[in-house]
């Protein structure tokens, strides 16, 4: 059971965490962290994280919803596809000896803190090939794969999964930035709730904390979103990857 001071550092890692994501994304390179230094297993603590977030993953996708419209054939192909991959990185982790996850554990941290601080060049590389190429909805079927592959992270850790699955769908989909990036919101949250359901009958969710981390990340998103015009999402992003950076150390050498 977690102390006091604990479940405030719980709640405020979730503040930060979904502010952050609300500002330039990564927020789990601060709640992963926090969650193992109170004393969670790394494998509950990634577990319950990904639970924490669904609510996260949910607001994203309806804040983009006007960009969906028009798109749902694209989702009866990927959604699907989003779950099964979900399931499968649940499943993998879940069969993952905990000495073996908590050894990854600074691998998947640099690998979610490179994707962050490439997610610029990613989005302004797929801006210049959405405006320089034609239409073409019948490669849509072509994101399948890619997507189900990229999923199976998502499930199995899930930081950095929206810049995966942006530049996948960026490959295979032609479409305007914006509605692509609606559409990896819907990816996102698909994979996220999949694991997150598969996790809950896991017995390793530790619901107290999760539930103070739903609060904290609908707070900080609020926050987020207010000081969005003030605060520069590149400078914040560089932050958090230095975050990363240190906690992969701290997990290296510990």
């Amino acid at each position: 059971m977690l102390s006091a001071l604990q479940f405030i550092l719980v709640f405020l890692a979730a503040v930060a965490g979904g502010g952050v994501n609300a500002l330039a994304g990564g927020g789990t390179l601060i709640t992963f962290p926090v969650l193992t230094a109170v004393g969670l297993p790394p494998v509950a603590a990634n577990m319950t994280n990904t639970v924490a977030l669904c609510p996260g993953y949910l607001g994203g996708t309806l804040s983009q919803r006007d960009d969906l419209r028009g798109q749902e054939r694209r989702l009866w192909i990927l959604l699907p596809a989003s779950v099964v991959g979900g399931l499968l990185g649940g499943l993998l982790l879940q069969v993952t000896a905990a000495g073996l996850f908590r050894a990854l554990v600074p691998y998947l941290i640099l690998l979610a803190s490179a994707l962050l601080a490439l997610q610029p060049t990613v989005r302004a590389w797929l801006d210049r090939r959405a405006a320089r190429r034609g239409k073409s909805p019948g490669s849509d079927i072509w994101a399948t794969l890619p997507v189900g592959v990229a999923t199976v992270y998502g499930g199995y850790f899930g930081a950095g999964l929206g810049v995966i699955v942006l530049a996948v769908l960026g490959l295979a989909v032609d479409d305007s930035l914006t509605r692509v990036n609606a559409l990896k919101q819907a990816v996102s949250l698909a994979t996220n709730v999949a694991a997150a359901v598969f996790f809950v009958f896991s017995g390793q969710v530790v619901w107290a904390a999760a539930l103070v981390m739903f609060v904290g990340s609908l707070i900080g998103g609020v926050l987020g979103g207010r000081f969005a015009g003030r605060v520069r999402p590149s400078l914040l992003r560089q932050i958090v990857v230095g975050i990363g950076l240190v906690v992969a150390v701290v997990y290296f050498v510990a």
